[in-house]
């Protein structure tokens, strides 16, 4: 079904790999419409529960955009580039009601830093690499890193990593905030699985509730304290209220159906 990805469903967790090992797993516009259409089936199916996000190979999680497609582009065909891709995938992916792990295996720049950053969870390999190379081509990210990057580092770190187009480790990644833990290259999958598994034990709906107020944080415009208190109201007409309340009253472990 797919060229440039592998899809895998485990249980209740799917597997989405972006699969150019040979363009260190580089972003192409047909990349990014596979996987929009991969995750918009993960995100509709009441059985999957996470999804973990990684590339093939050793090298690279995603070494960033395919470069050859839009070296000629002029200024409204770079506008487009960027207002489309952030919507089909990186803004869907921050908005998603399932929770997107991303397992960040070697190098993760330009773009493939910003799909990790849109990410809800990002764990690192101890051997990965991060970076917004752009301004070493004469443009800037286009993706969103600008944002997201700020918003998880600070804006010195976020200014200092956009202007000087540098890497940085993933132990360096780790001690600002940009990944949520970093392991060895053997253990990267299973910890995304036990990270995983543990949100497999909770509501479903209650987690999409909680993605919803996360990000109202983050909206133009939008009061976030409003969301959390609508969705959090929300939850009440909800089973897995019924059955988490109870499962806590009879002292048993909630069985939620999602």
């Amino acid at each position: 079904m797919f060229e440039n990805i592998l899809v895998e469903k485990k249980g209740k967790i799917q597997y989405i790999t972006i699969n150019r090992p040979a363009q260190l797993n580089a972003l192409n516009k047909k990349t990014i419409e596979e996987l929009n259409m991969a995750l918009k089936s993960a995100n509709a199916d009441h059985e999957t529960g996470v999804v973990i996000l990684t590339g093939s190979g050793e090298k690279a999680f995603v070494a960033g955009a395919d470069i050859k497609e839009f070296a000629d582009f002029s200024v409204a065909q770079g506008g487009d580039l960027a207002r489309q891709g952030q919507k089909i995938l990186f803004d869907f992916i921050e908005a998603m009601s399932v929770p997107v792990i991303a397992a960040v295996n070697g190098f993760a720049l330009g773009g493939g830093l910003e799909l990790a950053m849109c990410s809800h969870i990002r764990i690192a390999s101890n051997n990965a690499k991060m970076g917004l190379p752009e301004v070493s081509l004469g443009v800037i990210p286009g993706y969103g890193g600008t944002q997201r990057l700020a918003q998880l580092v600070g804006r010195g770190k976020a200014n200092e990593m956009v202007f000087t187009a540098g890497m940085i480790t993933a132990d360096e990644a780790f001690r600002c905030g940009l990944v949520n833990e970093v392991v060895e290259p053997a253990d990267l999958m299973a910890t995304c699985e036990k990270i995983a598994n543990k949100i497999l034990n909770n509501s479903k709906s209650a987690i999409s509730s909680a993605i919803k107020a996360v990000n109202a944080n983050f909206e133009d415009g939008t009061n976030g304290y409003h969301v959390e208190i609508k969705e959090f109201g929300n939850c009440f007409g909800t089973p897995d209220f019924i059955e988490g309340t109870t499962a806590f009253l009879e002292k048993r472990k909630a069985n939620f159906r999602g």
